[in-house]
């Protein structure tokens, strides 16, 4: 039997859970004095991240990825509250791709705990923009054609765990391969590109319903009125995901995505890098080199405007979107939760007597868990427990 006493998330109620054999046995409330409640860490529906590419040097998409290192950095997202994810494989040759999605499998298959925690995988590329600044980090010399005889082969190599593809809309047979892989039942998302707007709504007609990480991955100048972000904003439809780290996207552009596609149409993902985690310097993966800056940027290799993902994870892209956008922190949690849960039909209630719970226990410092408030202290998440299926996996005491 384990025993979490904690504040709810969206109420701030103290409780205390009792977990007995992997479900919830009890959620009793707690009267408690002020000073002591405020003391507790808070419970929340466990982290969601539908797009995470690795950590401390371990790339999902790499041709060398083994099982062991596909375990070694689910263990490290579970130390920092993340439940349930989907690995992000980035544009690469066929040979990796392929290797990265059967190892992930394979690592699956002989790991119960790794069945709980992915959920499935996420390929963003390689059918994306080759122009500079589209293209973000991703290797030009990978870009190719939408092609669906290639996801085919995904699918067979990895036993039908891809669950979103990452698309732009302008590269040749696009639409066509939108429209195949939505009857597949995969979920399409759009990201990484220099389309039309006439190119973004046609591919929303053919059934594309997610944005990858908006106000990233287009050019650095873009016209004022015909451009990627408006069709995106103004399309309800289209369910966006942000990176809300601070540095990504600039807090006015982020209070205006939060208010456009409104918190029913958002979602939040940290985007982090395979190289997250990792001390000041330089690295390269295949023929992708970037720095991991001092400030906390990772960047490609040479400049400082173009970044290479995230070097931070779920929690922290949490309380920078309470403090940047004063949302409160039970709407901040759900972006990063139960909304992303939801898109991979794993959304489970919270909370409920007899569930197998996932569950993020937490503290977040420099901002308060009521509705938040601009402050100049940075914020500071950090997890304190993590329960995936009714078992802890991790304690941080």
């Amino acid at each position: 039997m384990t025993t979490i006493t904690a504040r709810r998330f969206d109420t701030l109620q103290p409780i205390r859970i009792t977990l007995r054999h992997g479900r919830i046995a009890s959620v009793v409330p707690l009267d408690m004095p002020p000073h002591e409640c405020r003391e507790l860490p808070l419970v929340g529906p466990g982290l969601c991240d539908i797009q995470l590419n690795g950590f401390k040097g371990i790339w999902f998409s790499s041709e060398t990825l083994t099982m062991d290192e596909v375990e070694t950095v689910i263990h490290w997202y579970l130390e920092r509250g993340i439940t349930q994810c989907l690995p992000t494989l980035i544009t690469n040759s066929t040979a990796a791709i392929e290797h990265g999605l059967a190892t992930i499998r394979a690592a699956r298959d002989r790991s119960p705990l790794l069945r709980q925690v992915i959920a499935g995988c996420h390929v963003e590329g390689p059918w994306i923009s080759p122009k500079d600044g589209p293209r973000g980090a991703h290797p030009l010399a990978h870009v190719r054609p939408a092609d669906f005889s290639e996801f085919c082969r995904w699918q067979q190599v990895s036993a039908n765990l891809v669950r979103i593809v990452t698309l732009a809309p302008e590269v040749p047979n696009a639409i066509n391969v939108v429209k195949q892989m939505v009857h597949a039942g995969v979920r399409v998302s759009i990201g990484h590109t220099a389309a039309s707007p006439g190119e973004i709504t046609a591919a929303i007609d053919a059934g594309a319903t997610l944005g990858t990480h908006l106000g990233n991955g287009c050019t650095g100048l873009i016209p004022r009125h015909h451009n990627v972000f408006w069709p995106q904003l103004a399309d309800d439809r289209l369910v966006c995901s942000v990176i809300a780290d601070g540095w990504h996207v600039p807090e006015a552009m982020l209070n205006c995505i939060v208010r456009c596609k409104s918190l029913d149409r958002l979602i939040l993902t940290s985007d982090v890098s395979g190289f997250g985690g990792c001390p000041v310097g330089r690295y390269s993966t295949g023929e992708v080199a970037v720095e991991v800056l001092d400030d906390g940027r990772i960047v490609v290799a040479g400049q400082t405007e173009f970044l290479a993902g995230s070097g931070v994870t779920t929690g922290d892209c949490v309380a920078q979107l309470m403090s940047a956008c004063n949302v409160p922190l039970h709407a901040a949690w759900n972006l990063a939760s139960t909304k992303p849960a939801a898109i991979l039909e794993s959304h489970r209630g919270f909370l409920e007597e007899g569930q197998s719970p996932r569950l993020t226990v937490f503290r977040i410092s420099g901002i308060t868990a009521e509705p938040a408030s601009h402050t100049t202290q940075g914020p500071k998440f950090q997890p304190v427990v993590t329960v995936v299926d009714g078992q802890v996996v991790f304690n941080a005491s």
